[in-house]
C-alpha cells in the first residue's frame, strides 16, 4: 500500500472538496465514476481537474475494482457514492440499495480477501438515526423510516461493523447537510439564497423546523483529521441548528429585503413526520478539536452569508 495514494469513489461535492484538501497535502488522488463527464465541472470549478486521475467505474463490477486495486495499491479508500437523493430513492429502490450496500461490500470484501491494510472509509448520513431530545448521535436507535436511502445507510453502517471484527480498518462517517455552492439548486439553503439574490418569490414548506447545516470545507478539513485516526464510527457535525424562517430571514436581508413579502407556502414541501428539531453530536467535533486543535468555522448565519455571497 501506498501511503500517499488516496482512491476516491463518486465525482460528487464531497469527492471534489477532498480531492482538493488531499492534493494540497501533496497526495496522489485517483477518483472514479459511472460518469466522469457529468460530474467534471466539480472539480474544474475547484480548479483541480488536470491534478487528478480518473478511472470509469461501476461498484458492482467486482473485476473493475479488483483491477483499480491492484493498479493504484491505494492507503485510504474514501467510499463518497450512492444514491443521495430521498425522492429519487423511492423510484429507484434497487440502484439505491446496490449503490449503497454491494457497492460497499464489494469493496471490503476484497480487501478482507487480500488482508489489506487499506483504511476505508464510507459516507453516511445522520437522518439512519432516531433523535433524542432534538439531538443525532452514533449511540441513538436507527430511524424507523423505511425510505430506501435511509434503510440502505443503515444496513451499510452495520455491515462495517461487522466487518471491523476481522481486524479491518473501516469507517463509517456520519455528516448531516453539508452546504456548498456545487450543491443542487434543490438544496434549500442554496435555493433560498438564490432566490434573495435575484429578488425572486420563494415557495416554502413549515419553515419552523430547526436543521443542523455544516460548509463543506469544514467538514473535508475534520474528515482529513479523521483518517489519521484508527478505525471506528465518526459523528462529524458543528452541532448548530438553524430554522427555514432564519435561513429566510438572513438571505433576503443581505439584500435589504423583508422576506415575509417573498414567500408562499406549498403542501408539497411539508414533511409531516418530521421531527421539528435535528441536530448532529459534537462529541466527535469536540475530540477532534482537543487533539487536533480543530473547530468548525463557519456554521449558523455566517454559512448562510458564505452561501450567499459564493452564487
Amino acid at each position: 500500500m501506498n501511503k500517499k495514494i488516496n482512491l476516491i469513489i463518486g465525482s460528487g461535492v464531497l469527492s471534489a472538496y477532498l480531492s482538493s484538501e488531499l492534493i494540497k497535502k501533496n497526495e496522489e488522488v485517483i477518483v472514479t465514476s459511472r460518469s466522469i463527464k457529468s460530474k467534471m465541472r466539480n472539480f474544474e470549478y475547484l480548479k483541480i481537474n488536470k491534478k487528478i486521475k480518473f478511472e470509469k467505474l461501476n461498484v458492482e463490477d467486482k473485476i473493475k475494482i479488483e483491477k483499480i486495486i491492484d493498479k493504484y495499491k491505494p492507503y485510504k479508500i474514501f467510499y463518497f457514492s450512492g444514491q443521495s437523493s430521498l425522492t429519487k430513492s423511492l423510484k429507484n429502490k434497487k440502484e439505491t440499495f446496490n449503490s449503497h450496500y454491494k457497492g460497499t461490500e464489494n469493496f471490503i470484501n476484497l480487501i478482507k480477501r487480500k488482508k489489506l491494510k487499506t483504511k476505508f472509509f464510507k459516507a453516511n448520513s445522520g437522518y439512519i438515526f432516531q433523535p433524542y431530545k432534538g439531538r443525532v448521535d452514533i449511540n441513538c436507535k436507527f430511524s424507523n423510516n423505511k425510505n430506501p436511502y435511509i434503510v440502505a445507510q443503515q444496513k451499510t453502517f452495520k455491515l462495517l461493523k461487522k466487518y471491523r471484527k476481522f481486524g479491518l480498518n473501516l469507517f463509517n462517517l456520519i455528516f448531516m447537510q453539508v452546504e456548498s455552492p456545487l450543491r443542487s439548486k434543490d438544496f434549500f439553503i442554496k435555493k433560498v439564497c438564490l432566490a434573495a439574490k435575484n429578488k425572486n418569490k420563494i415557495k416554502v414548506g413549515n419553515i419552523n423546523n430547526f436543521r443542523d447545516y455544516s460548509w463543506v470545507t469544514d467538514i473535508i478539513k475534520a474528515i482529513y483529521l479523521t483518517s489519521k485516526l484508527n478505525s471506528k464510527d465518526f459523528f462529524i457535525s458543528a452541532g448548530t441548528k438553524l430554522s427555514g424562517k432564519q435561513i429566510l430571514e438572513s438571505a433576503y436581508k443581505f439584500n435589504k429585503l423583508d422576506y415575509m413579502d417573498y414567500i408562499s407556502t406549498n403542501k408539497k414541501f411539508f414533511r409531516y413526520n418530521e421531527d421539528k428539531i435535528l441536530v448532529g453530536s459534537t462529541k466527535n467535533s469536540l475530540y477532534l478539536k482537543k487533539k487536533f486543535n480543530f473547530k468548525f468555522k463557519i456554521y449558523g448565519k455566517k454559512l448562510i452569508n458564505k452561501m450567499y455571497k459564493s452564487l
